[in-house]
């Protein structure tokens, strides 16, 4: 893969076209609120622009036509992404590439992902009322169905299968359905994947999901990856028996033992130093009647963090206590791995440092973290160097009509988007 060579005595020659370049916080805004009034809620206050439905796809309209009018060569791909494209001085070389999504979960908010779209279209029209031009061509996108499975970056990234066509969203269409409703293809999904290497960069722009940023009182995150996560099914097998016969001592209570685990599970996890997490969040006892000691019990665990290495450590500890929980307890705990698990994605270390070098140079506070939740950029990692930058969310509220970031937050990073690009743009491959 081509990589971006980062020479650290060049990093303060950028600074002048932050300087001369600004984007337009009252246009963001009216855009903001242009994009909300597809799919607003009145009653919840939410948004209901679900991934391939009719809000979706009006909201994909008005953007089309407005990059079209803004001069960008705009197309949708089979997987039904918008790809604009803005030429740049040398279009030999590879493109940089930015945005997000636009589709939300159900009674969602009006930020996540759309601030990363919103700020990518700022850009550009700040790059048009200067009439400045980048070096490397540029392309805005916007990932079909980033919310029930990363699929249009998926797609990009080559990690679709013919299962994953078929799978249905919330809309009621399947995948495939789904991006020919956006003006893909279903029969050329599987062929679109970018080869590794064919990106200058990739940088995602995108709320934080989780408070830090806003209790710190800092301005920005520098991204370090997004964590890798895993499931497992795990079932316990003790004796159903009579409620009110079954003296104490005698029981085989899987519900009980089920219960210790999730204690168990929390102990590992918070024992070693990191940000890691695991979390247990759905159980089903059987057979479920109040007079009946549970004979089976299966729940869910799941485990997040940068290291893949980590989360090996961590299952393995859970394991080996769970044996001793398992013979304490006589039931029997049994893990099966679900398949609908990402890797960690580790962001570019030399990006990184762009963004923070031009963080620097606007005066805004950062922090490096990792991200919790999926993109995707995790997706985009795999073909591209890729970056990306946090800006605040108020108590990291995300996929709920009370997700909030302000204006200013969202001014603040897309002219960081922009500076980036602009820093990355001078930058040569090796």
């Amino acid at each position: 893969m081509k990589k971006i060579l980062i020479p650290i005595i060049t990093f303060v020659t950028f600074a002048g076209y932050g300087q001369r370049l600004k984007i337009s916080n009252e246009r963001l805004s009216e855009n903001w609120k242009a994009l909300k009034s597809f799919g607003f809620n009145e009653e919840t206050q939410g948004n209901e622009r679900i991934a391939f439905s009719d809000f979706n796809l009006a909201a994909i309209n008005m953007i089309d036509q407005k990059l079209t009018a803004l001069g960008m060569r705009v197309n949708r791909d089979a997987a039904g992404n918008l790809i604009a494209t803005r030429k740049g001085a040398n279009n030999q070389l590879p493109p940089i590439a930015f945005g997000s999504h636009i589709d939300c979960v159900p009674n969602g908010g009006h930020y996540d992902g759309q601030v990363g779209v919103l700020g990518a279209i700022e850009v550009i029209e700040t790059l048009v009322e200067n009439n400045f031009q980048t070096n490397h061509p540029l392309e805005l996108i916007i990932f079909s169905n980033e919310e029930s499975g990363v699929f249009g970056s998926r797609a990009l990234a080559g990690a679709l299968t013919n299962e994953s066509l078929e799978v249905m969203t919330p809309s009621g269409f399947t995948n495939a359905q789904g991006a020919e409703r956006l003006g893909g293809n279903a029969n050329k999904i599987l062929s679109i994947a970018r080869k590794p290497g064919s990106l200058h960069a990739f940088l995602e722009l995108h709320i934080e999901q989780g408070g830090i940023l806003e209790e710190k009182q800092l301005d920005i995150g520098i991204v370090q990856g997004i964590v890798g996560l895993r499931w497992w099914d795990v079932t316990v097998e003790g004796t159903s028996n009579h409620g009110g016969t079954t003296p104490m001592n005698k029981r085989q209570d899987a519900l009980l033992a089920a219960a210790k685990f999730i204690q168990l599970v929390n102990s590992v996890v918070t024992s070693v130093p990191g940000r890691q997490v695991g979390t247990v969040g759905r159980i089903k006892a059987y057979p479920g009647a109040p007079n009946v000691i549970p004979g089976k019990v299966v729940l869910s665990l799941e485990l997040r963090d940068l290291s893949e290495a980590k989360i090996d450590q961590l299952f393995a500890e859970i394991k080996t206590k769970t044996d001793s929980l398992a013979t304490d307890s006589q039931v029997k705990f049994s893990f099966s791995p679900i398949s609908a698990t990402g890797k960690a994605a580790l962001t570019d270390e030399r990006i990184q440092a762009v963004i923070q070098n031009e963080a620097e140079n606007l005066n805004f506070s950062y922090q490096y973290m990792p991200s919790g939740a999926g993109h995707d950029a995790q997706e985009m990692s795999h073909i591209a160097p890729t970056g990306m930058i946090f800006i605040p969310s108020k108590a990291g509220i995300s996929h709920a009509p009370e997700e909030y970031s302000t204006f200013k937050d969202m001014g603040q990073g897309t002219q960081l988007l922009l500076n980036t690009i602009l820093s990355l743009d001078q930058l040569k491959e090796y």
